[in-house]
Order: structure tokens, then C-alpha cells, then sequence
């Protein structure tokens, strides 16, 4: 059984109400003490953009650990930002190309980007943009699937399409699952940080997170897994902008 997605480009593929735009609460939790954590000695008020912003889970998730600092959800999908506005104080349309952001340079202190960058044509000018509003030393929160999660392996030795890959807009073709996500482009742990640090951070840390989509009974062994994020189902990176 699959689920198929209306024809037309990506803008119409996102804006349709039936494509997730949230991730996995554990997720959400793990990032945002890992951004309270990177914030906890600077001087508050500060500003935390969430970049693509969804339905606005990860930013309510983190707000209340951000105590002074104001988050900014921004995301270029009315459809997302409609399901946001209620979650959030501030929310706004923004994109990472076409113009940039609405944002000043320099301006942030910190910013997340949660399963946004395996949905992009072009990550590298993203991650330039992002680089250009976050403030010398500002904190990217940045997290993503592992292409080489511990089930992935196993289903690429056996000849079967890695889950969170996707060949088609339209309906999922060879891998586990239902859903299409619309994912572009997947890394893994080793490339995520050659690609960030090339992109002018710092990358100060890598934690694994488990994936909600995970049969029941290998959820255990998928919590275990990120003890080594290589093997995790969720890249958690923390970089610093240099």
C-alpha cells in the first residue's frame, strides 16, 4: 500500500495537507536540550530561528527551555505556517532562496534546522544563508535522517530500498513504509559533518536520536543505536558558526 502525493512541483507537494510536516516528539526533545545546553551561558534576550519551521513542533518543544530568548518560527509554506501559528508566538513566511531570509545579518543567536536540509535542491546556498543571519559564534542545530541507520544497512545488503530514500513524488516504490516525504538527499554521519564544516562551521557536536516510525518491536534496539550516532536512525548535529 503507498501514499500517493498530488502531481506538480515541490511548492505544490509541500503545500498539501496531507504531506507530515512535524517530525517524532524524542527528536524535538533531544534537539532542544541540545540548544538550551549551547545557550545556557549567553546573556538573554537572544533570537532562535526556526528555519522551516514545519507545523511548529520543534520550537514550541524548545521553547520552554529557551526562558528570555525569543523563537521565531519561518517556514515558506502557508499551509505550514497556518498549523505553526498556534503553537507559537511569532511566525512568519521566509525562504532560503529566491531573496534570502527576512532577517538581518547576523542577527541570530541560534538556529534550528529540523528535517529540513534532506528536502532541498540546493543545500549548499541553505546552509550559506543560514550562515549569513546567525551571528560569529552562533549556534546551528541542525538534524536530519542517517542514510546509514543500522536497518538501512541491512535493508541495502539485502537489495531493498533504504528507508527515508525516496524515488518518487507520487507514491513510495521499494523501501518500508507509506508515507512520501519528499526527502531529495540523505546523509551520513560522516558526510553531514565534511558538508557543514565546509560550509564555514565548526562542528562541536553529533548525537543520534530514534525514529518514531520504527516497528514497535525494535524500538528498544533503535533507542540503543544512538549511543552510536553512525548507527542512529537521527542525525543531531550542533556546529558553530566560524
Amino acid at each position: 500500500m503507498t501514499t500517493t502525493a498530488p502531481p506538480g512541483g515541490l511548492r505544490d507537494f509541500y503545500e498539501d495537507p496531507a504531506v507530515p510536516v512535524a517530525s517524532g516528539a524524542p527528536r524535538s526533545l533531544r534537539q532542544a536540550r541540545m540548544l538550551a545546553a549551547a545557550l545556557s551561558g549567553s546573556t538573554a534576550p537572544g533570537l532562535v530561528l526556526d528555519i522551516g519551521c514545519g507545523d511548529g513542533t520543534a520550537a514550541a518543544t524548545a521553547a520552554p527551555l529557551l526562558t528570555g530568548h525569543r523563537v521565531i518560527g519561518v517556514d515558506w509554506s502557508q499551509d505550514a505556517l497556518t498549523r505553526a501559528r498556534p503553537r507559537l508566538s511569532y511566525a512568519v513566511r521566509g525562504e532560503l532562496t529566491d531573496g534570502g531570509l527576512p532577517f538581518r545579518t547576523a542577527a541570530a543567536d541560534a538556529v534550528l534546522f529540523s528535517e529540513v536540509i534532506e528536502h532541498l535542491v540546493d543545500p549548499d546556498a541553505a546552509l550559506d544563508e543560514l550562515r549569513r543571519v546567525l551571528r560569529p559564534g552562533g549556534h546551528l542545530m541542525l538534524s536530519t535522517p542517517n542514510l546509514a541507520a543500522w536497518y538501512n544497512r541491512v535493508l541495502l545488503f539485502a537489495g531493498v530500498q533504504p528507508v527515508f530514500s525516496e524515488v518518487s513524488l507520487r507514491a513510495v516504490h521499494g523501501r518500508p513504509g507509506r508515507e512520501v516525504v519528499g526527502h531529495l538527499r540523505l546523509y551520513t554521519a560522516r558526510a553531514l559533518r565534511e558538508f557543514v564544516a565546509a560550509a564555514g562551521f565548526e562542528v562541536v557536536r553529533l548525537e543520534g536520536a530514534p525514529f518514531h516510525g520504527v516497528p514497535r518491536p525494535l524500538r528498544a534496539l533503535d533507542r540503543l543505536a544512538c549511543a552510536r550516532p553512525p548507527l542512529a536512525s537521527i542525525l543531531l548535529l550542533h556546529a558553530r558558526r566560524t
